[in-house]
């Protein structure tokens, strides 16, 4: 920045993304998250640094074979982690071990642009933008849009192409009678399904959907939340950044709560939004604070990303805090899951219901009535969206993203 002062925008964060698995990043305005998804596609400002892997696999051979980057560590074909699809695997902390990986692996970090522009965006890694309006071009209407990214794509026969873009169209809930419309002609609404409509477009084997549901009510959040999670039950691995905390109960396998510049806990979604739920406090505030839970705030204000604390950056506004909080950093979870916190919360046991105490007796007893059918709970998805499981890597790669 000026005066050649650096602001740690994200650090030390570390995950895995597999093939069939949608991963929610959410936290706080100004953590880090869109910074993240933008340093992934080399979308960060000129005056940004990153350092660091986050490899994506380009070839699928056999299903695919994940890897931590280095060609030492790739698991053999037929092994459980050798039948996963293409996936990404992202580090950034400090000092990388490893040059980029395989030849059918790219280290989307290490890139340049002719790479990013011509392989990685749309056609490895798609995304929607936070801010769809800006990617629009303003002088072509939505079809001339939609038309050229399926014809690029997908190379459709030409007869076919206006029937394709208006499919493409449809999936993302953007009506046909505003294809011919301008970008300025559209609500905000309407300018997120467009930028939804043109990620989905090819199928990316990786999908970065950047607040893909802005502006949207909750029957259109809820039928693009539905969407995202096809495109991962086929296969595909979606990045989902969000404030929404629905949307992401209801699409993501995993969750990845941010703040700060820093991951600060993983965890699998059905444990996060249910039992036992969230390790780190932050997390359980985030979750807290819904109006469908105890509608509870979070006191106090984030900190500057310019002027971190030595320690925990959570431990002004967490009833947990003691002095080592203040002066020590926490380790960050590992790839696998956890909570980088030097107090995390017990996980809350399993209840079970009481029995209902039997009836008083009566001269005249009441039929017993027939026991109502087992109905799933709200926070439940169906067995269809549980995601693969993603295995450990002791020998993840450390790095660091300044901008």
């Amino acid at each position: 920045m000026r005066r050649g002062a650096d602001v740690a925008a994200v650090t030390g964060a570390s995950f895995d993304l597999a093939a069939g698995q949608c991963l929610a990043l959410v936290g706080e305005s100004g953590c880090g998250k869109s910074v993240l998804a933008s340093a992934l596609l080399g979308l960060l400002p000129g005056n940004a640094r990153t350092t660091g892997t986050a490899t994506v696999r380009t070839t699928c051979r056999g299903g695919g074979a994940e890897t931590d980057g280095d060609p030492a560590t790739a698991r053999p074909a037929g092994s459980a982690a050798a039948r996963l699809r293409p996936g990404l695997r992202s580090h950034i902390r400090p000092s990388p071990r490893h040059a980029p990986g395989a030849p059918d692996l790219l280290d989307l970090l290490a890139a340049d642009e002719e790479t990013l522009a011509r392989r990685v965006r749309g056609r490895l890694v798609g995304l929607v933008p936070q801010s769809p309006a800006a990617h629009l071009t303003p002088v072509r209407t939505v079809r001339s849009q939609l038309e050229e990214t399926v014809r690029e794509l997908c190379a459709p026969a030409r007869q076919d192409l206006r029937a394709a873009a208006e499919a493409a169209a449809g999936r993302a809930a953007f009506p046909a009678d505003h294809l011919d419309h301008y970008p300025h002609q559209l609500s905000g609404g309407l300018a997120q399904r467009a930028a939804l409509a043109l990620a989905l477009v090819g199928d990316a084997p990786v999908l970065l959907a950047d607040e893909p549901t802005t502006g949207l009510d909750r029957d259109l959040v809820n039928r693009t939340a539905d969407e995202l999670r096809r495109h991962a039950d086929s296969g595909r691995a979606v990045l989902l950044v969000t404030h929404d905390l629905a949307a992401a109960e209801r699409t993501a396998d995993r969750v990845a709560v941010m703040y700060a510049g820093r991951i600060v806990e993983l965890s699998d979604a059905r444990d996060f939004f249910g039992t036992p739920g969230p390790r780190h406090p932050y997390a359980a505030g985030l979750l807290d604070a819904l109006p469908t839970r105890a509608f509870r705030t979070i006191p106090g204000a984030p900190p500057e990303l310019g002027s971190l604390p030595a320690g925990c950056a959570f431990a002004p506004r967490c009833h947990r805090a003691t002095a080592t909080c203040t002066t020590t950093l926490p380790a960050p979870p590992a790839p696998t899951g956890g909570a980088a916190c030097h107090h995390p919360l017990e996980p809350t046991p399993a209840t079970t219901a009481p029995a209902a105490p039997a009836p008083a007796s009566t001269t005249s007893p009441t039929p017993p009535v027939p026991a109502p059918a087992s109905v799933r709970p709200a926070s439940a998805r169906p067995a269809a969206h549980t995601g693969l499981p993603v295995p450990a890597h002791p020998d993840s790669t450390e790095a660091a993203a300044d901008a």
